[in-house]
């Protein structure tokens, strides 16, 4: 949890239950509180001239959901739409800020937290800005690795499909399925049950 859900709901966060497909929020709506996935899968995406989807983050249990823009004065750039069904924490804006004034350690959580996602979104533009479709592939995989503590090889299982790691990397399907099997014969992924692990 980035947040302990003590600590939310000690300020008053209360609980919201999404059904599967539900927008949380839309791109252009005005940031008003701090989301915080208890339960399910949520995915940041937005949708270019050709409505070709495309997925910035997929947030998973004890992730945040753009609290960066709770700093700042800015309408949300994606939409937050839920790919199950999902618990959310909901904190108002106003007693978040009270609560990292009054909670130190979790305010520099938060900034290590920011800092850290910053970190390989700037990974992520250089890997997906590659001709090469395994750079892309590779980053993205990489990219959700990097919030689990455990880094051992083949550890976490990629909680995405194929077509979700397409819409990352924007590469069509079929390159990024030959693209995988490619990675699991170099070693760098296993694939179990049709599921990706690294």
């Amino acid at each position: 949890m980035l947040v302990s859900e003590k600590l939310l709901i000690a300020y008053g966060a209360e609980t919201e239950i999404f059904e599967s497909g539900e927008i949380i929020f839309s791109e252009g709506d005005i940031p008003k509180y701090y989301y915080q996935v208890v339960d399910g899968r949520i995915k940041l995406n937005t949708y270019n001239e050709e409505g070709k989807e495309l997925i910035f983050a997929i947030l998973e249990r004890g992730l945040s959901v753009c609290e960066l823009l709770l700093f700042i004065d800015r309408n949300y750039p994606v939409n937050a739409i839920t790919f199950e069904k999902c618990t959310v924490l909901k904190l108002s804006k106003n007693s978040f800020e009270k609560m990292l004034d009054e909670n130190p350690q979790t305010s520099r959580d938060i900034n290590k937290f920011l800092s850290e996602r910053l970190y390989y979104k700037y990974i992520m533009l250089e890997n997906n800005s590659s001709l090469k479709p395994a750079v892309r592939v590779k980053g993205a995989l990489d990219y959700y690795k990097s919030f689990t503590d455990d880094q051992t090889k083949f550890s976490y299982q990629i909680p995405l499909t194929r077509q979700q790691i397409a819409s990352l990397t924007a590469l069509r399907v079929e390159t990024v399925v030959r693209t995988v099997k490619m990675l699991e014969k170099e070693g760098v992924l296993k694939i179990i049950n049709r599921k990706i692990y690294v």
